[in-house]
């Protein structure tokens, strides 16, 4: 009995604890605004904008502040939000209403996105490996299409907006440093911010609300815009050939009517045709050397082991090994090509310990294992050293840009703790939001499994995780 009433005093104390911590936290500015909704009664109407909406007025910067922690709102017929819910993974789109500071924007699309990472865990059927069934977790990646059926008129200047579960990176901070780490250090890289999302008047959550790879983010970033956008594809396939035609046509995300693949084409026709006495002059006819070897430097600092470099492969041949989470985009004008980072969520967990043996790269940059042939990793999944395809060792060569780059990183973000200080920041911004959720979505559940959304115990843990991880990059 002693010790049922000592356990019973325990967990009273933590309990105790736990509320000061949502008391301190929560200064009167940083509480959450209600939820609420203008349309009672799940209406979709067809609203035709005035012309002095200030989404309509505004840019897409107004979106992706830094300083706000911003709420959307989604209204969804109750047989539409069923209809997806009961397949996540076939990423069908329904109609819905947008709602945001006032304006109500409909109608627009929605569907819930994501890969296999974005799923794991979180649909009936428990093989993660091919993802299927209904939802079972609260959060899920979602796709907001505001050029729905046509629609003209864009939204702070965008036509789609991404809100990411973070599921996978219970700290949610891992993808919003991740690509302000690229921007910061030269590289275009999509804007990330938090965000609320409410759907049919329910509070989902926090999300990372991620810019789109899109016409609007060339245009944001190449001012004229005037090329493709790429998904997935690399120029060269890892046994030096240029790639197919049907690879590129298929892998475009814009302009996918015109099909003019061209400027790719050509950059793998001069690699594929290139020596290793040339191969660097190729790269600097179709590349800026000072943003491609800034986007290595990050990307290995951070580890983004999931990334371009990591070169998975289905058996033991060579063209069996491809790579994923990035994108192209092809300047036309200035006849130059641009490697886009994207899907961070997993970055920074490979720098004290392999977290994940799935996606962890056995090789250093510039690492060569198995004579260029593809090798089993510890759970038997293959891989193929990135230095042995053609364009990376291309980069590789680079080795003095590669350095003086990396020392201004480190001296510049690491060693000054300007890393530290902006996941501080951000970790403080948000942490209002996470103990709202726990507060809404696990209220009265106390077994840890069966907890719908992420604790702030297990938040706070994480982030402290990620502060250790960042300050290992040294």
């Amino acid at each position: 009995m002693a010790v049922l009433r000592l356990k019973k005093l325990y967990k009273l104390l933590a309990l105790a604890i736990l509320g000061v911590i949502i008391i301190v936290s929560c200064s009167k500015e940083d509480i959450p605004t209600p939820i609420k909704s203008n349309l009672p009664n799940y209406d979709l109407p067809n609203i035709k904008p005035k012309g002095n909406e200030n989404y309509l007025r505004q840019k897409s910067d107004y979106v992706y502040n830094q300083e706000k922690v911003r709420t959307y709102e989604l209204m969804i017929k109750p047989e539409d939000l069923a209809k997806i819910d009961a397949n996540p993974a076939a990423e069908e789109y329904v109609e819905a209403a947008l709602i945001f500071e006032g304006d109500t924007i409909s109608p627009v699309g929605v569907r819930y996105k994501g890969s296999i990472g974005a799923f794991a865990g979180c649909l009936s059927d428990p093989d993660w490996g091919h993802p299927s069934g209904w939802k079972i977790c609260e959060k899920l990646s979602m796709q907001v299409k505001i050029n729905w059926n046509d629609r003209k008129e864009r939204f702070f200047d965008l036509n789609k907006l991404q809100f990411h579960s973070q599921n996978y990176d219970k700290s949610q901070l891992r993808e919003r440093l991740s690509y302000w780490l690229f921007a910061e250090m030269g590289v275009p890289a999509p804007r990330s911010v938090h965000a609320r999302l409410i759907i049919n008047k329910k509070y989902s959550g926090l999300y990372g609300l991620t810019e789109e790879i899109d016409n609007r983010f060339a245009e944001y970033f190449y001012k004229e815009g005037k090329g493709n956008v790429y998904k997935e594809v690399w120029p060269v396939k890892p046994n030096g050939e240029v790639q197919s035609d049907k690879a590129f046509i298929e892998a475009l995300k814009t302009n996918e009517e015109e099909q003019n693949i061209n400027l790719i084409k050509e950059f793998g026709q001069a690699l594929a045709a290139s020596t290793p006495a040339n191969s660097k002059d190729v790269v600097k006819k179709y590349m800026k050397i000072d943003e491609i070897m800034s986007y290595v430097v990050v990307d290995r600092a951070i580890r983004h082991d999931d990334g371009p470099f990591h070169w998975y492969c289905k058996d033991e041949t060579v063209n069996s090994c491809e790579n994923h989470n990035y994108y192209w985009f092809e300047d036309k004008k200035n006849k130059k090509m641009h490697l886009i980072p994207w899907d961070m969520d997993g970055t920074f967990e490979h720098i004290i310990l392999n977290s994940n043996d799935y996606t962890g790269m056995v090789d250093k940059w510039g690492g060569i294992s198995n004579g260029c042939l593809p090798f089993k990793t510890s759970i038997g999944k293959m891989q193929l050293s990135a230095a042995c395809e053609k364009l990376a060792a291309t980069w590789v060569s680079f080795d003095q840009e590669y350095n003086t780059l990396k020392s201004h990183f480190i001296s510049n973000f690491v060693k000054n703790d300007k890393l530290i200080s902006q996941l501080d920041i951000w970790a403080k911004q948000i942490e209002p939001f996470i103990i709202e959720a726990d507060k809404i979505h696990n209220k009265g559940i106390e077994v840890e499994v069966k907890k719908k959304t992420t604790t702030f115990i297990v938040w706070d843990y994480a982030t402290k995780s990620l502060r250790s991880q960042v300050k290992g990059i040294l």
